[in-house]
Order: structure tokens, then sequence, then C-alpha cells
């Protein structure tokens, strides 16, 4: 009897010793960014759009979560995309300036390499990393992707209306054609074609992007889909130009659309969608001042160039069977939270030396807790415009609703909006609030201390 149960126990310890084993041999979960251009709050059916559809996206909002008060960084592409790639804000990293408000063909600067991107915290877990499409943090070597943590690069360095031929028409926006436009479609280091063509862009990003899922479907990768539209100039391929009811913004937003069903469809023929997330947004809203080419806002005041709510709220999606609870989430998230949530999620500890912006949702996408962001600073450049705390924001400078020209001026007395019942920001409660605007006052005052000047980045021109 004794002999039995001493074998038992023995094929026991065994049996847990393999379990154990297998647990911390586990597949790390993969990470899929898909990033648009200027891509309206409004722009997708799941967000209210009449006209223009979208399927796939929509189906991503109902499989996963659907985040309807998700924050960028800035309220332009540059800064934005720091915001994103290190989990900080650009007026911490030089990457925010009152006199370029982004990177140009001419441009000297780019991402400080102190600064932590994603794709380096998650080399530290042994992942494989690319980014394909639109970098705008720098296209000299430096600063390429292939310098901050990608294995690899396929895109265009910055935005694609830059290296006009025929410096600014507005109507060539309207009519694009690719001889215009004289930016480079990069592989790694190396200019592969110029000008890009701009038609093929958004199908070629997506066949770029399965090739990578399906050659490292064994081991763990990160993917940052970054797609050049529906920036303007607006581009669609063959299959989609002319096909949308909402002209040709909504013909490059449904080749997008397209884009991420392809990318869903392969994740699941290769087994890889119970293992892995994928995150949808845009870098800012609409560029409203382009009429029909610009996007919708929806609900939303204000648009890119603006820190009102249509600037800097963005349409954003979380997709992960088996790992993200499906449901509508209205309470605050941020492109700043990504950073810590990769990190998470893949085991790697935060770094300690820097103040980081960005808060793990990590137990909000598996529906165990609620958000763990309360609070929410908009810049203009390097000016603070607003803050919120919980359903209240608080303005302190005002703006051009629609962008452009930019005409920043200092309120005679701050603003104060409930965003839960006003997303429009219509209704100023200010002077009902007193004790709100004293809460919020004393948050950006200790914001501000925690604040320290950096060079700036974006100041920095190639000289010949």
């Amino acid at each position: 009897m004794k002999k039995i149960s001493l074998i038992s126990y023995t094929i026991f310890l065994i049996m847990v010793f393999q379990i154990g084993f297998a647990q911390s041999g586990a597949k790390k979960p993969n990470f899929i960014i898909i990033f648009t251009d200027d891509q309206g709050y409004g722009d997708l059916g799941c967000f209210g759009h009449p006209t223009i559809k979208t399927p796939n996206l929509d189906k991503m909002a109902t499989e996963g979560q659907r985040w309807t008060n998700f924050y960028v960084a800035a309220n332009v592409c540059t800064p934005s995309r720091a915001g994103l790639m290190t989990g900080r804000l650009p007026v911490r990293n030089g990457m925010e300036s009152d006199v370029r408000r982004v990177l140009f063909p001419d441009s000297d600067g780019g991402l400080p390499s102190e600064e932590l991107t994603i794709p380096e915290q998650l080399k530290k877990a042994n992942y494989t990393t690319a980014c394909v499409g639109k970098w705008h943090l720098g296209h000299l070597e430096r600063y390429l992707p292939t310098n901050n943590g990608f294995d690899s690069y396929f895109g265009i360095p910055y935005s694609n209306d830059m290296d006009r031929e025929k410096g600014f028409n507005r109507e060539m926006f309207f009519s694009p054609q690719i001889k215009d436009y004289n930016v480079p479609l990069m592989r790694n280091t190396d200019i592969i074609q110029r000008p890009a063509d701009q038609n093929t862009i958004t199908k070629r990003y997506t066949e770029e992007s399965l090739k990578f899922i399906k050659a490292n479907k064994s081991k763990p990768f990160f993917l940052y889909l970054a797609h050049s539209m529906p920036h303007i100039p607006l581009f669609a391929s063959t299959d989609f130009l002319g096909k949308s009811e909402r002209g040709l913004y909504g013909d490059a937003i449904e080749e997008i659309d397209w884009s991420v069903g392809q990318i869903i469809n392969m994740l699941k023929k290769e087994g890889l969608d119970k293992n892995t997330y994928v995150i949808f947004a845009s870098d800012n809203g609409p560029w409203k001042v382009f009429n029909q080419h610009g996007g919708s806002a929806g609900p939303l005041y204000g648009g890119k160039g603006t820190s009102y709510e249509g600037g800097m709220r963005v349409p954003s999606l979380v997709w992960g069977p088996g790992n993200v609870k499906p449901r509508m989430v209205s309470k605050m998230g941020s492109t700043l939270d990504l950073l810590p949530t990769l990190s998470k999620l893949a085991g790697v500890d935060l770094p300690a030396d820097r103040q980081l912006d960005g808060y793990d949702l990590s137990g909000v996408w598996k529906g165990k807790e609620e958000t763990p962001r309360s609070e929410m600073f908009f810049y203009h450049a390097t000016k603070l415009f607003a803050a919120r705390k919980g359903s209240y924001k608080m303005y302190f400078l005002k703006n051009n609703p629609d962008g452009y020209p930019e005409k920043i001026e200092t309120l005679e007395k701050p603003q104060l909006f409930n965003l839960s019942i006003d997303p429009s920001e219509r209704f100023d409660i200010a002077d009902k609030n007193p004790e709100i605007m004293e809460e919020i006052s004393k948050m950006v005052a200790k914001h501000k201390q925690g604040l320290i000047k950096v060079p700036n980045n974006l100041e920095k021109f190639i000289t010949n």
C-alpha cells in the first residue's frame, strides 16, 4: 500500500513539474497596433458614420472593446506618434514645438535615442518587431524605426503630402497625382521607390504585414502598422476607388477596413487569434479644412490641430478573443497607456529612470477592473491647452476650431465642460462649479512641477 502511494505521489510530482514547465514556456502574446492618419472620431460605422461601411472594424468592436473616451498624446502627427511609442507626453522628450508642429523632409531632428520605445521594451522579452507604414519620428538613418527597436521597416517615413513638386497648391490635394508628391518608400534604411505609388500603398502595407505575421507565427511578435491614409492627398487602389458612398475619403477608409479584415483572417487561419491583441486607433482628429477630403469628428467639437475633443479624442478598438472582454468602455484611455499595458502583458518591467504618463490597461481589457486613468493633459505644442479630471475638462486657451489657421489665445477666464453630459462642449459650467475648477487647478499645478525643460527636437534643420 505504501509502495503504491509512493509511486502515485511520484507520478503526481512529475505531472506538476510538466505542467509548470509548459506554463513557463508558454508563448507570450502577440501585439498588433493599427494606427491610421487623420481619421476622425465619427468615421467608422461602429462610431456612427451613416455611409462609410466598415464591417471588419465593426466586428472588432462587437467581439472586443470599443473605447469611446480614448485620447492621443497630441493633436498632430509627430508628437502624437512620439507619445504612443514612448508612453510619455511629447513635452517630456522635446517632440513638441511652438514653431514647427511636425517633422519635415528638411528636419535634422527626431525621437531622441535615450527615449525607450514599445519595441525596445518588448525586445527585452525576445519579441520580433516590425514597423510598416508611416513613421514620422525622423527620416534620417539614426532616427528610423530600425534604430528604435524595430527589426524591420517598410513604409513612407513621414506624411504622404510632403516632398511636393509644386510647393503648396491647394487644388493638388483635391485631384492628387502620384508625380506631385515625391515621397520615398523605404525598406529598412534604403529607398526602394520614389515617388511612392500611393494608389497601392494601403494594399502593399497590408501585404507586408501579412508576410510578417506568417513568417513569425512561431514566436512572439509586435507589429506596428501605421497607415498613411486617410491623410491628404487621398488615394485608394482600383478595388476600392469610386466604391464608397462617402467619396474618395470613404474609399480610403473602406480599404483600411479591408486591410483590418485581412489581418484578422490571417490570425485566425494561422491559429494566432487566441494569443494576439489587436489595437486600432487614429493619430489625431480629422483635417477639417480640406472639406469633403477631410473626415468627421462626429458629435465632438474641433478637429486636427486643436486640443478640443475633436482633435484628440479618437476612435479606438481592442480585440483579442478569450483575452479581451467584449464591452463598450466609456472611461478614459490613451495611446500613452499602450507601452505600460503591453509591457505588463509581455512580462517586462517598466523603467524606473523616467516619468511615464501611461497606465496599465490590461485589467480593463480583461474585464477585471475599471480604467486606472482619471486625468488627461491636453497640450498644444508646448502650451497646456486644457486638462481633464473624471468627466470634467477645463480650458485655459482657445483656438480656431478648424485648427488652421492656428489662433491660440488665452481665455479671459477658464471654461469648464462636463464631457459625460456634453461631449460637444457647448455648455460652459465653470461659474457653477468653483470646487471642480479648484481641484483641476491643483492637479495642473502638481503636473507642471514634474516637468523638466528639455532640448527641442523639431526645430533642427539639415544644413548643406
